[in-house]
């Protein structure tokens, strides 16, 4: 009997491994690695009139645009979303762009709303580097920050203060992975979210299709008027 059981578990993690790893290993390929497991199993994300509180954002000082420095306490009173990418990513990042371009548009006449993108290639990513990619994407928002600095400091805002992956890969197109999802901020620094259908808070928003863009756009004017 107990050899019987353990063929059934072996047969059932060997079709583990033929349907999922296969999957597993072109997502790590293609960049794509960086999705919220999460939101897709999930059948819908629930808008609520009240949203949770996540918990407060990690601080943080960096250097913008303008090489102006920058910190957690320029968003103060402000919502706002942050971002992870990079200028030169060939993957993810041009659908974020034109997914946080949208949203800076939605909220053109709020000046209670901001956007911070930080770029985890900081040696490419220059000031005058991200200036011109500002100016590429057409942003207009005065507080929408490109920031850079640091790479281990960055890193470590990433991975261990936001929790959103960040790495490096040099069998990845672009050379580094990273998480295509959007963070929300409201004004008093806590990081805020929906919960799914399952009852489970989401902790933060896909930046790349239209169902997670729309959804931070409704959580953003919720945020706007508390």
């Amino acid at each position: 009997m107990k050899n019987k059981s353990y063929i059934g578990i072996s047969f059932i993690i060997l079709i583990f491994g033929i349907i999922f790893i296969p999957k597993i290993v072109d997502r790590i390929k293609n960049g794509s690695v960086v999705q919220n497991d999460r939101m897709s199993l999930s059948s819908e994300i629930v808008k609520e009139e009240e949203l949770q509180k996540v918990g407060p954002a990690p601080k943080f000082e960096l250097t913008d645009q303008n090489n102006t420095k920058i910190s957690n306490k320029e968003y103060k009173g402000k919502v706002y979303v942050l971002e992870f990418f990079f200028s030169t990513c060939p993957s993810i990042c041009p659908r974020m762009n034109k997914n946080m371009v949208a949203i800076q548009e939605e909220f053109s006449k709020e000046k209670d709303f901001g956007i911070a993108s930080i770029s985890i290639n900081p040696e490419n990513d220059t000031p005058k580097v991200l200036k011109e990619h500002a100016k590429k994407l057409e942003v207009t928002s005065a507080n929408w920050h490109f920031l850079t600095g640091d790479k281990d400091y960055i890193f470590e805002l990433a991975n261990k203060g936001f929790n959103l992956y960040v790495g490096e890969n040099n069998k990845t197109l672009g050379n580094f992975e990273h998480s295509g999802l959007f963070a929300l901020i409201d004004k008093q620094g806590n990081i805020r979210c929906r919960k799914d259908s399952q009852g489970n808070p989401i902790l933060y928003y896909d930046g790349l299709e239209k169902k997670g863009v729309d959804a931070i756009k409704d959580d953003i004017k919720i945020l706007l008027k508390e």
